[in-house]
């Protein structure tokens, strides 16, 4: 008898918890804004001083600093494909009231 107790209240306490979990999930993605970009750009930034500190080291670190400079690259291009898609992106309308 207890454990169909714990089975019943461990089952309804699932449905619960899942319900609220559901309902409060957003319908729709958030959309890039435009006032967003100047975390991208600080990224950017920070992603050519990498790039020309990588450049100018001494040392080759055992095929690592290619390596490095490789990802430097791809991750530069993400950016910049970042910054076209927020461009082209028309910025989300802020939520409606509801009554």
């Amino acid at each position: 008898m207890l454990k169909r107790r714990v089975i019943v209240a461990s089952a309804i306490g699932c449905v619960l918890g899942l319900g609220t979990l559901a309902s409060s999930q957003d319908s729709k993605p958030p959309t890039a804004t435009r006032a967003g970009l100047h975390k991208i750009y600080a990224a950017s930034k920070a992603l050519e001083d990498a790039h020309r500190h990588l450049e100018r080291a001494e040392h080759h670190f055992g095929g690592h600093r290619a390596k490095a400079l490789e990802l430097v690259k791809q991750a530069e291009a993400e950016l910049k494909e970042a910054v076209a898609y927020a461009k082209s992106t028309p910025p989300a309308a802020p939520p409606a009231a509801k009554p």
